[in-house]
């Protein structure tokens, strides 16, 4: 008879059972081999399983907090569903924060609480003091991906628990076709690692297609740009425009005017044929500034003038008229300062999504400029906070399909040595240029052999633009000039003479 309170069928007794029949079958090494496996087993499954409830809710908070929709399309894109967490309460409010965002709702306390109130659900995760416990978890969603790989790791040991408290209970039960039983298992374990691993291999015949559409692209269009042109001749020749997917790095040193040139190719990009949608991060100037000197480039107005009021009245007409055009064009500018590259991707890809809803996407990216971002994590070293970042810029071109400009800072030594910039000299860090699809340095250059000076006094600079980098073309230089007074780049007429 089993114990009062145990059935027959309990462990205790399946092993006895078990026990007897191996003793019968093959003697009693046999017997006490299986009763120290089955020990185990049954030590191993009345263990709490593997988790960390602080990880589970640090995600649920970041993805409320978050507000862009950055850290919930990374569980997406991460293949995360609501069985990844172990508390039940959790996996109820992830499961509501996947229905939220599927709808297009926003996510937060109150949306939350409504949701499951709605549903008569309320009281099952703890009430709404529950939701607004957990999203005060934390101050910033910075980490929220250190803390998903947490929740992902303990569902997968989760998951490799389950499968071998089958596989035993299975070897023990089974009583058909022992390679089938084997096969069965294998899938098990391999739908583990499907789930860990993202499904990023394609075969050839999905990915020749986009190939070839380039290809038939570059004959329809007979010679003309594949990219954004840049609105400089000499400089699109040799780099076929803007591409998609590629880090453009703009360097130069403090006062080469590497601002300048990025908005005259954000000029280009929005007013050309195709106006590109364009985003910028400035982390150096504010909106305003920018606007002032969109505005007197476009207009051909002496800046200096303008902050002196010394402008004739005629002239008005004229920066009316490229306000008027600014307000109309599909630009976007973000100034805020304190910002890092994952806050940056986020609005990035926010403002992607609201365009793809419009039917438009998103053209042009530009950074303006990197050494200025907020690092993650302020206790690594400089080199590996510049790397960190280069390596997000890059990902982030190949996200959201675009070409990003990123300006640099260039150190000292090409000034020491008086030579021309390398892209060696890239500021604090060789990520950069490791990184980088295409590479720009700026240098100022005699307008004439026959001057001894660069002419620093001059409204107009003759400047080499090398392209010191290029993944897929060719490298070479390019002289343009720059008016210094409208702050604006113009293509180089091969002039002796200013």
């Amino acid at each position: 008879m089993p114990p009062k309170g145990e059935s027959s069928d309990s462990k205790p007794a399946r092993r006895a059972t078990r026990g007897s029949s191996v003793l019968t079958a093959g003697g009693g090494a046999a017997s006490a081999a299986l009763n120290r496996q089955e020990r185990l087993g049954d030590a191993i499954l009345s263990r709490e399983l593997p988790n960390n409830i602080d990880a589970e809710e640090g995600v649920i908070a970041s993805i409320i907090l978050d507000g862009t929709g950055e850290v919930i399309n990374n569980c997406l894109a991460m293949k995360v569903r609501e069985e990844y967490f172990y508390s039940p309460v959790n996996r109820r409010i992830y499961a509501a924060a996947l229905d939220l965002f599927s709808k297009g709702k926003a996510i937060d306390e109150i949306v939350l609480t409504d949701y499951f109130s709605s549903k008569n659900e309320l009281d099952l995760i703890g009430g709404p003091a529950a939701i607004v416990r957990i999203a005060g978890r934390i101050e910033t969603f910075a980490h929220y991906r250190h803390w998903l790989e947490i929740v992902r790791e303990k569902y997968f040991l989760r998951s490799i628990i389950s499968v071998c408290a089958r596989t035993m209970e299975g070897a023990y039960t089974a009583q058909g076709d022992l390679d089938n039983f084997i096969e069965s298992m294998e899938q098990h374990v391999l739908s583990i690692s499907n789930d860990r691993v993202a499904d990023t291999i394609q075969k050839a015949d999905k990915q020749v297609d986009g190939a070839l559409k380039i290809i038939e692209q570059m004959v329809v269009n007979k010679g003309e740009l594949t990219g954004i042109p840049t609105g400089f001749h000499d400089l699109d020749n040799l780099t076929r425009g803007l591409h998609a997917k590629e880090m453009i790095v703009i360097a130069g040193r403090p006062g080469t005017g590497k601002t300048s040139i990025a908005l005259n190719m954000v000029e280009s990009a929005i007013f050309g044929k195709r106006r590109s949608p364009t985003l910028i991060f400035s982390l150096e100037m504010g909106a305003d500034q920018l606007y002032v000197r969109l505005i007197s480039s476009m207009a051909r107005v002496d800046q200096q003038a303008m902050r002196s009021g010394r402008i004739q009245k005629s002239v008005m007409g004229d920066i009316m008229n490229a306000a008027k055009e600014l307000k109309a064009a599909p630009l976007w500018i973000d100034d805020t300062m304190d910002m890092n590259i994952l806050e940056m991707r986020a609005k990035a890809r926010r403002l992607a999504q609201q365009l793809s809803r419009d039917g438009q996407k998103l053209g042009l990216i530009v950074l303006d400029y990197i050494q200025l971002l907020k690092p993650i994590d302020s206790r690594i070293p400089r080199e590996q906070q510049v790397a960190e970042m280069s390596r997000g810029l890059k990902a982030m071109s190949k996200e959201l399909d675009v070409p990003v400009i990123v300006l640099a800072q260039l150190n000292r030594d090409s000034e020491k040595d008086k030579r021309d910039p390398r892209a060696s000299d890239l500021r604090e860090s060789g990520s950069i240029e490791q990184d980088a699809d295409v590479i720009f340095l700026l240098s100022w250059q005699k307008i004439s052999e026959k001057q001894k000076d660069e002419q620093p006094d001059g409204n107009a600079r003759l400047v080499r633009l090398e392209v010191a980098k290029q993944r897929n073309g060719p490298t070479g230089y390019v002289n343009l000039i720059f008016n210094r007074n409208y702050t604006r780049y113009e293509n180089y007429l091969n002039r002796d003479t200013i």
